[in-house]
């Protein structure tokens, strides 16, 4: 099985980043960290350490001292949770599921998970189903179809859904097959621009803007790397969309926040004024609905030419699935890892993963492609688009091994995610949240902004 900085420097490789740079990073504790047949624990250590190396190499490219990195496995292990162990007030997180969210099995045998957080979505799985929003009913409905059958008719309804397959099916699969030709992270030049010089600023990131268009949690998470290394990061919600408060105060910390309705010109137009200021534009639409808004990577580097346009997506940019809605909990059903950790935990059902880590590990390979990204911009001019989705982490995750005692482990103790944990004042109240675990010797990582309401501020830049 690889070892933990063999996985770091092929995720550094990636990036086109110097192996010399390596040397720098200090990797420590052991798997596993949470109970798990996967590698959970190495999956978070190395994305995190990737990106925070990415900050490091960016403060000397910025003509800052070199400086160490450390990441240890533990701590990485839990911010990739951070959001079970926000407290406001002292308060814990309300429920994380709607009532009628989570698995279910249907006529032919099969297990399928429903996601329903946003009340659109689970109006639309009420619809299909000709049901009420209850338990019951939605389970006695799903008896009268077969899992696939349910599964296409629930995208085609606008449902956000997946059947839980074995990793071979999965790998059947036209989608997964079309995945194989793509690395896990794609970082390319999509249009000419001269070099943009770094502003003045005492951290890696500062002076940088990034636009953040996204929610949930892979695209926010990466929203909240880069702000925790100094940039101006703005999140623009439109006043409309639904949204889940513990995720936006959890990944929220650091960040501007402004509305802007896309849906109207006058939305559009206050988008395109601040992406002719940004350098970093990270979204989170399928990639199809960016596009017909008139935000496509090749729109947005005319509009801001030497911008880093990420797009991150749930199954993947191309392939007939490239289209669908999903979330980590559905890409884990879908790709075989529910009924794999199932299998290795000697259950018939489904067994999630400890924590959303193919989320999480996906918004720090976000925030990891973009600081590499605009390291090159900075060398050899150009706009850029950097490609990844939770599929993709997914497979990657798969290939790193299993372990064979993993689901021995035990969970961890309110004691042992004390010493990770800090307060803040922030516009919901104080927070008790995790600090970022990538600890930099030189430019530390911390949030000068409190998490704000969504729309708090006005859509300009400071």
């Amino acid at each position: 099985m690889k070892p933990v900085r063999d996985i770091l420097a092929d995720l550094w490789a990636l990036g086109g980043g110097d192996p010399a740079a390596l040397d720098a990073v200090t990797l420590t504790g052991s798997e596993p960290v949470l109970p798990s047949s996967f590698r959970v624990g190495a999956a978070a250590q190395t994305t995190i350490a990737a990106a925070g190396l990415a900050a490091a190499e960016t403060w000397k490219a910025r003509g800052g001292p070199a400086q160490g990195v450390a990441v240890d496995m533990t701590h990485a292990a839990v911010e990739c949770r951070s959001e079970r162990y926000l407290r406001v007030d002292d308060k814990p997180p309300p429920p994380a599921w709607d009532a009628i969210a989570g698995i279910y099995t249907t006529g032919d045998g099969r297990f399928v998970r429903l996601h329903t957080n946003f009340p659109h979505h689970r109006d639309n799985v009420c619809k299909v189903l000709a049901c009420r929003p209850e338990r019951d009913d939605v389970q006695r409905a799903l008896m009268q179809w077969q899992g696939e059958a349910f599964e296409t008719a629930a995208y085609a309804g606008g449902c956000v859904v997946a059947m839980m397959r074995s990793h071979d099916e999965w790998m059947a699969t036209p989608q997964a097959q079309a995945l194989e030709r793509l690395p896990l992270i794609e970082i390319e030049k999509i249009g000419e621009a001269p070099p943009r010089p770094w502003p003045q600023g005492a951290r890696p990131l500062a002076g940088l803007r990034v636009l953040d268009l996204s929610r949930v949690i892979a695209g926010p998470v990466a929203g909240r790397t880069w702000a925790a290394h100094g940039a101006d990061v703005m999140l623009i919600s439109g006043p409309g969309l639904p949204s889940i408060p513990w995720l936006v105060i959890d990944t929220g910390r650091g960040k501007l926040s402004a509305f802007a309705d896309l849906k109207t010109a006058q939305g559009r137009d206050t988008l395109r004024a601040l992406l002719a200021q940004a350098d970093i534009f990270s979204q989170g639409y399928r990639p199809h609905s960016i596009a017909a808004l008139g935000f496509a990577p090749e729109d947005v580097a005319r509009i801001s030419p030497g911008i880093v346009h990420v797009s991150l997506c749930a199954y993947g940019p191309t392939g007939p699935w490239a289209g669908r809605r999903g979330f980590d909990s559905l890409v884990q059903a879908a790709t075989g890892f529910n009924r794999a950790e199932g299998q290795a935990a000697g259950i018939a059902g489904p067994k999630e993963l400890p924590m959303q880590i193919l989320d999480h590990a996906t918004g720090y390979l976000m925030a990891f492609g973009a600081m590499m990204a605009r390291l090159r911009q900075a060398r050899e001019g150009g706009s850029w688009h950097v490609k990844v989705s939770l599929a993709q982490t997914g497979r990657w995750l798969w290939r790193l091994g299993r372990l064979e005692r993993g689901l021995a482990a035990e969970d961890l103790s309110e004691n042992e995610v004390l010493p990770f944990l800090e307060r803040e004042p922030s516009g919901f109240g104080v927070l008790r949240a995790v600090r970022h675990a990538a600890v930099m010797t030189q430019t530390p990582a911390f949030w000068d902004r409190p998490a704000i309401p969504l729309g708090s501020g006005r859509p300009e830049w400071p």
